[in-house]
């Protein structure tokens, strides 16, 4: 018998004499909050920036009005994201010098957060901005709801994969808020346009 047939008939070893495959090595603290404001920044722009930008869709067709408020939700939410991921990891920096002998290397470090939470931020918004700026005319709801729904399944499996997660969930669960997000701001501003 030849070295491959016999490879092709031969049994699997068993599972307990089996190697598995070494486990990923665990995330630091610093990178993990990197990896997480990150996600969170680029899920928060598409949501944030979509929002308002299908809002004012609600209550003005002038592609004008849309795109500036859409690039006013932009810049706005992106400093709004960097700065609350600084004060939120200072404090969570403060918690762990006062708590723990750490060394200062492996304390998570807020500027990196900022950075990473305000680039994602900007990254995410960019997705239904740059939709909105195609000449849709009157299907610019629903160009910018595709192209959302498209931009939150990759975040939310992004997601599950950087915690370990179930992606099928983090997909649903992101498309949902997303969508709702979406649905009810359209509605306020249709409401507020009708009312002007």
């Amino acid at each position: 018998m030849s070295t491959i047939s016999a490879h092709l008939i031969s049994r699997p070893a068993p599972a307990s004499d089996r190697v598995a495959a070494p486990a990923p090595a665990p995330l630091t603290g610093s990178r993990l909050n990197q990896l997480r404001a990150g996600v969170l920044g680029a899920n928060d722009g598409i949501v944030s920036v979509a929002a308002i930008v299908v809002g004012v869709a609600g209550a003005s067709s002038t592609t004008a009005s849309i795109v500036t408020a859409g690039v006013a939700g932009l810049v706005a939410g992106a400093l709004s994201m960097a700065t609350g991921e600084y004060v939120s990891v200072s404090s969570q920096r403060d918690a762990e010098r006062a708590g723990l002998a750490t060394p200062d290397e492996d304390l998570t470090n807020p500027w990196h957060a900022a950075v990473a939470s305000l680039f994602a931020f900007v990254v995410g918004g960019l997705v239904p901005l740059l939709v909105a700026l195609a000449p849709w005319g009157a299907a610019i709801v629903p160009a910018v709801f595709a192209a959302v729904v498209v931009a939150l399944v990759v975040t939310g499996a992004v997601s599950a994969r950087i915690g370990g997660s179930p992606v099928r969930r983090a997909v649903l669960r992101n498309v949902a808020g997303g969508s709702i997000a979406m649905i009810v701001t359209y509605a306020v501003g249709s409401l507020v346009g009708l009312a002007l």
